[in-house]
């Protein structure tokens, strides 16, 4: 705003210099009078390249052609700070007569502006000149002036802010800047295009004349974007920035407020803000380019939140810190099914969601934020009390699960959901107590296990879709089931007839237990220890479940009637193959009759043995006189009779030298 200021200022100064060259010199020496006399004033050199022609009815004021007005030295844009194919400025005879500047009327037809700052802050908006009157400046507060209307006509502005890294552009340029009175209030207004979405500002001050110098005067501002709009009543000034007061936000257009602000804001998902965001609070900024926000209501779809928040600068960037308290969050996932892809959600499904994950908003600040909700409904999962804290820094969001009571029992761990050049998601669970039923229905559509389960979970998935997150998953964990109930599989009675009609509506498998552990690599679950123990059957698992292709081929291993050493007993295996939507359950008959002949050959093979055996000692007894004692190798018996053999042999030798001598 100061320069602004203090260009109208230098352009109404320099009318006198015109209007005193009129009989004496040529357009092109007033163009060099003028563009002096505003380098003087403001330190940067203004190019008129068109003809200057001053005006006397029917108000006293200069028309000029093409103007420029040069950038900072330090700049990195070729282009200049403003650039427009004219201006125009009228002034009161009446008040110049009396020493009182009052602009009638200042408009600059399809101006350029470009700001830019630099990493250090610098901006090229503030100009070197000195303000002192002893070198050629005009102090801003000295110098009383009028603005009746002044107008922007089809202009430009690029912002390049290079501290924060981003850029902002508007086209479609349209303003109006009213100061009745030097010392009164004004009014600005401004309509413009930001990425093809409309914006406006309407802003209202007082007392002109502290604000131009940067001081803080009472001020309403409404801003809109697209579909947002913001509000402020209160106090402020811009430099530094610093305000006080009421804050009104409606952004329930955000990606057109992230245009405006030279960012990529997407829209949230379903309980974020998709249909409805709003924001209120008391705004307090205090020159250093933090913000507080005290007192905030958050209301994000159906879903309220109250705490407070603090927007503090950052080296790379800002950092919000908070403590929020919500009610019952509900959030949603998307259209009916969309969790489990296809046209129906859960087992159903044909596939996972394949759409693109925006995580991108991650980038846009760091986080440090505590919540804390009585019941959380995030459509595949319900949750009662929960608090987390939510860390975020460089794209990357940690969970950090402080408190989550979840189907009966509770969940602790952490979540993280990486945005560093792409996506990940990852994290370490550990859920006790939970009931299975429920949460297998809520997650998969399933509800044939009835029990209570404690289990851990620790996984990895990389990938911009949950399809590709699911196919990409490793990691590891164990399960542990107390005593329930599979429904549609009677276990028993299926072994006990070799009928597979004790699948179905109906039927169940009653169990004392269930434990197992798993490994998961490039989306398959694979189990080698599962362990089921029954009052009529036990079994053991091993195969695989595809967690990306949603597949299964698993073998479990029952045996029932089986006596009270465990042994005995009927075991037919049990095959489960095909699709989550669609498992086919087979008895492998042809497994048994195989591990019937491989008993049987082994045991051919032990009776060939034995007789061998047998016949082996009959000869070291007739032979070499040896018996085998129960507990010796046929190898050790014989090698004890050919020790005897040799031994005797020896003394007989040793017997029939001594007889001779």
């Amino acid at each position: 705003m100061r320069w602004i200021v203090r260009v109208g200022v230098a352009l109404a100064g320099i009318v006198l210099v015109a209007v005193g060259l009129i009989a004496m010199v040529p357009s092109e020496r007033i163009a060099q009078a003028v563009s002096a006399q505003f380098e003087a004033m403001t330190g940067r050199k203004m190019a008129l390249t068109g003809e200057v022609k001053p005006r006397l009815w029917p108000s006293l004021g200069v028309t000029t052609g093409p103007v420029s007005i040069a950038n900072a030295d330090w700049a990195e844009s070729d282009q200049p700070l403003l650039r427009a194919e004219s201006l125009s400025i009228d002034v009161n005879l009446g008040a110049l007569m009396g020493g009182e500047v009052k602009i009638l009327g200042l408009s600059a037809d399809q101006p350029q502006i470009n700001l830019e700052r630099d990493k250090d802050g610098q901006a090229n908006w503030v100009f070197a000149a000195s303000t002192a009157g002893a070198d050629g400046g005009v102090p801003a507060a000295a110098t009383g002036f009028t603005l009746d209307r002044g107008e922007v006509t089809g202009g430009s502005i690029r912002f390049n802010d290079r501290q924060a890294g981003r850029v902002i552009a508007l086209d479609d340029v349209d303003a109006a800047l009213s100061i009745p009175d030097f010392s009164g209030p004004f009014t600005l207004t401004a309509t413009a295009l930001s990425g093809g979405q409309s914006v406006a500002l309407d802003l209202k001050g007082g007392v002109f004349s502290a604000f131009a110098m940067g001081r803080v005067v009472p001020l309403t501002a409404s801003l809109t974007a697209g579909g947002s709009t913001i509000g402020f009543d209160g106090r402020g000034g811009y430099a530094p920035v610093a305000a006080e007061g009421a804050l009104s936000a409606n952004l329930s257009d955000l990606p057109a407020l992230g245009a405006l602000m030279g960012s990529d804001l997407a829209r949230p998902n379903p309980g974020l803000g998709r249909d409805k965001l709003q924001i209120t609070g008391t705004l307090v900024m205090d020159g250093t380019g933090a913000a507080f926000l005290r007192g905030a209501g958050i209301v994000a779809d159906q879903n309220e939140v109250k705490g407070d928040l603090d927007l503090l600068p950052g080296e790379a960037r800002y950092k919000l810190k908070g403590e929020l308290a919500a009610g019952p969050i509900t959030i949603g996932t998307g259209p009916e099914g969309e969790m489990g892809g296809g046209q129906a959600g859960g087992m159903e499904a044909e596939g996972w969601p394949v759409g693109e994950i925006d995580v991108s908003a991650l980038a846009a600040l760091d986080a440090e934020v505590a919540i804390a909700a009585p019941a959380v409904d995030l459509g595949v999962l319900k949750l009662g009390q929960t608090r987390a804290l939510v860390t975020v820094e460089r794209a990357r969001a940690v969970i950090d699960i402080r408190e989550m009571q979840a189907y009966e029992g509770q969940i602790t761990g952490d979540f993280v959901v990486n945005g560093r050049g792409g996506l990940s998601v990852g994290g370490r669970l550990n859920f006790a107590g939970l009931k299975m039923q429920p949460l297998l229905m809520d997650l998969a559509g399933w509800d044939r296990l009835v029990s209570t389960g404690d289990f851990d979970l620790e996984f990895l998935g990389v990938g911009n879709s949950v399809d590709a997150i699911m196919k990409s998953l490793k990691g590891k964990g164990s399960l542990e089931l107390g005593q329930g109930e599979l429904r549609g599989l009677d276990i028993a009675g299926m072994l006990k007839t070799l009928d597979l009609n004790y699948v179905g509506e109906g039927q169940k498998t009653i169990f004392d237990g269930l434990a197992g552990t798993y490994t998961i690599t490039g989306g398959v679950l694979s189990n080698s220890d599962l362990k089921l123990v029954a009052p009529y059957v036990t079994a053991s698992g091993v195969g695989e479940i595809g967690l990306g292709e949603r597949t299964l081929d698993y073998r479990l291993r029952p045996t029932a009637l089986a006596a009270e050493d465990g042994t005995g007993g009927v075991m037919v295996p049990l095959l489960i193959t095909g699709t989550w939507a669609d498992p086919k359950f087979r008895l492998d008959l042809e497994s048994i009759a195989r591990e019937k002949m491989e008993t049987e050959a082994k045991a051919a093979a032990a009776r060939l043995e034995e007789e061998a055996k047998a016949e082996l000692e009959q000869r070291l007894k007739e032979e070499l006189g040896v018996e085998v004692a129960p507990d010796e190798s046929l190898g050790d018996a014989t090698q004890r009779g050919v020790q005897d053999a040799l031994e005797d042999q020896a003394r007989k030798a040793l017997e029939e030298i001594l007889n001779g001598n």
